[in-house]
């Protein structure tokens, strides 16, 4: 009566225990900001995207696209698809559902720092020199800055849009009834750099570019970093509920007298299964110098193995196996065989023999064992 008295004490007091910390734990953590991967829409960060989003939402139709680009409309229903630097490698089968959407009449903008390899894209390097003047295809001037170090390579029948001294930034493409419009200067669309210079303006003129009234922003290009850790998915009182239940376990095992390690065996019970007792064995035969009897017994084992392997036949004698150790063992010659085996032969028929003799054979016996087992 008075051990099970002490337990429950024991457990009303580690649950009083464990209450309190939790309560503590819970005032104590103060929420930290949400962080956000750059250039995604819902991201109200310096880096984020969302107040472009929200500007085109307010004056067109803007929806945020989370799907793979295979269930992109396979007709002409006018839509722009706006891409801003893609975190991820989009692979040749996706690059090819692209370029169907644009084939069926849609248009699709592409921000991104260096789109090289991108729809087919090719770019050259700049001196690095910063310019601040941009000139659009009428040879209107904007204040803008451009952060990439690179200039797009236009082909034949293409459209350059914006341009500054050091060759294009932004260029029109055909691809069948739809267009592709790239733009080195992702950055123009974040939060933190949307109202400065002429942005805003030159955002537009891209966008105005094509007549539609249906904007897709593509987030299935922000999959890779958008993956939720544990702690973002769950909240943080589940979680320390699920530290308290591990903690609880814990202690449950411990009172319970549960013990964690490695599992000993006795060693009287491997000791008659395990190398020692042949170590033993070798060692009387050479205290007691039965070289002889040890010799045989290692040859014997040897024609056995012949048998299993090699298919010789147990019961002739070692100079009546030269014909098939000439098959078998291809690695000596037909004298070398002959030689092993007469050698062999001599020392097996003599009464003793020294240690020096045991330790060769012995050497060659076991070189033999080694090659029959491989």
């Amino acid at each position: 009566m008075m051990k099970s008295l002490s337990k429950l004490r024991a457990w009303v007091g580690l649950t009083i225990l464990l209450s309190l910390f939790s309560v503590f734990s819970y005032l104590g953590s103060s929420p930290r900001p949400q962080s956000y991967p750059d250039y995604v829409t819902e991201s109200p960060a310096p880096t984020g995207v969302k107040a472009f989003y929200t500007y085109v939402n307010k004056e067109k139709e803007g929806k945020i696209w989370r799907h793979s680009p295979d269930l992109l409309s396979d007709t002409s229903d006018h839509e722009l698809l706006i891409m801003v630097e893609p975190s991820i490698t989009i692979e040749k089968e996706e690059m090819q559902a692209y370029i169907h959407y644009m084939k069926a009449g849609n248009t699709i903008l592409l921000l991104q720092s260096n789109p090289q390899g991108m729809f087919d894209i090719k770019t050259s390097g700049t001196d690095g020199k910063e310019s601040f003047k941009v000139y659009t295809e009428n040879r209107t001037s904007y204040r803008a800055q451009i952060q990439s170090n690179i200039r797009l390579r236009p082909k034949n029948g293409d459209r350059i849009l914006l341009s500054d001294k050091a060759g294009p930034i932004a260029v029109e493409q055909s691809f069948g009834k739809g267009h592709l419009l790239v733009a080195i200067a992702p950055e123009w669309m974040t939060n933190g750099s949307l109202l400065e210079k002429n942005h805003l303006p030159l955002l537009l003129y891209l966008l105005n570019q094509e007549k539609t009234n249906t904007i897709l922003f593509d987030e299935y290009i922000h999959d890779g970093e958008n993956a939720a850790s544990v702690w973002e998915v769950y909240p943080m009182w589940f979680l320390l509920l699920v530290f308290q239940a591990i903690l609880l376990m814990i202690l449950w095992l411990w009172m319970k007298g549960k013990r964690f390690g490695p599992i000993f065996v006795p060693r009287e019970e491997s000791v008659r299964f395990s190398d020692e007792g042949v170590k033993a064995l070798a060692a009387w035969y050479l205290r007691g110098r039965r070289y002889h009897d040890s010799i045989i017994i290692q040859a014997d084992y040897v024609k056995l193995l012949l048998q299993e392997r090699w298919q010789m036949p147990y019961h002739r004698e070692w100079q009546d196996l030269s014909s098939y150790f000439e098959r078998k063992w291809t690695r000596l010659n037909a004298s070398e065989i002959s030689t092993f085996l007469s050698g062999l032969v001599n020392i097996l028929e003599k009464d003793t023999i020294s240690k020096q003799e045991y330790l060769l054979w012995s050497k060659k016996l076991e070189q033999l064992r080694r090659e029959v087992e491989e």
